[in-house]
């Protein structure tokens, strides 16, 4: 079975694998109902505890496939997200890719981080879902890589617009067990926990095996504050998973890898085989050394991801190899390394 980790302000114990349920909304790809049902059961018994979700996944197909899976399922820790509210539009037709995802549900979401946007939003989940309760909330993706300009104008909705204020009464009502903040930029982290008395956070892309940017005030703040971090994108939208050595397109946070990205990967990729150690396995092992990290999310698929990733997560990999990483000066000197696994 996987290991738990605890969430302590929220006092929930999560497996440090999580099932990310961005593809249950096909995401690039469709699947179907019973793939879908599938690949997440085949998940909780494999001892992942812990399934994040989200209205923008699928335009909300994603929640509509965890909850049918889910409610049968005791004691499972759930996540989904609030800021944007879904909109019926009548004039949507067939699935076509609509930011990133082939869904053909006839919705389009709309930013809203305020008092009653939040409100709503949750609701709205447990509709979709058809569950009575999530465990965990994070206000998705605010943050200037989202929102650029109008940063500030929605960071307001949850301070002075009393955002973050709904988030607080729905935990003190026993609704939720906990919230945070689940962006691509610890930046956007920072600043919440500046202003809010979060839980839990949710970091994608920002803590991986490329890269370790939020180790020297984000990740700190949090074991200060006895905030637990969940980590996203460990991958970093699959170069990490798939390595630089693969025909077609390399990618690198949600489009094509830069030249600068791909170089540092093929470096990382030579020590992998030195070691005869997966990429993919130093990758989804990294972040999990971290002190601050509950648990790290995939987004999974298919059956195979699913049996390919308890695999990785058991793979022993050598001492030796995150020493040769350090002295290359490919991870930070200062960026704790698995140990024992």
């Amino acid at each position: 079975m996987i290991p738990l980790r605890t969430i302590p302000r929220a006092r929930i114990e999560v497996s440090e694998i999580g099932f990310g349920a961005a593809p249950l909304g096909n995401l690039y790809h469709p699947i179907t109902d019973l793939q879908a049902r599938i690949t997440l059961e085949l998940a909780l018994t494999a001892g992942m505890n812990y399934v994040d979700t989200a209205p923008h996944y699928g335009h909300g197909l994603s929640e509509r496939r965890t909850g049918d899976a889910l409610r049968e399922r005791p004691g499972i820790v759930l996540s989904t997200k609030v800021g944007r509210l879904l909109r019926a539009d009548s004039a949507l037709r067939g699935d076509a890719e609509r930011l990133g995802f082939r869904s053909a549900l006839p919705f389009v979401g709309h930013y809203d981080y305020t008092y009653d946007g939040i409100l709503r939003s949750h609701e709205d989940s447990l509709q979709r879902l058809g569950l009575a309760r999530v465990d965990l909330l994070f206000v998705h993706d605010i943050g200037a890589r989202t929102h650029g300009a109008r940063n500030a104008h929605y960071f307001d909705q949850l301070t002075q617009g009393r955002g973050f204020e709904a988030l607080r009464r729905l935990r003190d009502e026993g609704m939720i067990a906990g919230f945070g903040v689940g962006a691509n930029e610890w930046q956007a982290g920072l600043e919440a926990l500046e202003q809010a008395d979060c839980d839990v956070m949710l970091l994608a892309g920002r803590y991986t095996l490329l890269e370790q940017g939020a180790l020297d005030r984000f990740l700190p703040l949090c074991l200060e504050r006895q905030v637990a971090v969940v980590i996203g994108g460990a991958y970093n939208s699959g170069i990490l998973a798939t390595g630089t050595m693969q025909s077609g397109e390399l990618r690198y946070d949600y489009g094509e890898a830069p030249a600068d990205v791909v170089a540092r990967v093929a470096r990382i990729e030579a020590h992998c085989r030195d070691f005869q150690v997966p990429l993919a396995a130093a990758a989804l092992q990294f972040p999990l050394a971290h002190p601050a990290v509950a648990s790290v999310i995939l987004g999974l698929g298919a059956p195979a991801q699913v049996e390919e990733t308890i695999k990785l997560h058991q793979l022993r990999i050598p001492s030796e190899f995150w020493l040769a990483l350090r002295d290359a000066g490919l991870i930070a000197e200062a960026a704790p390394v698995p140990a024992g696994r």
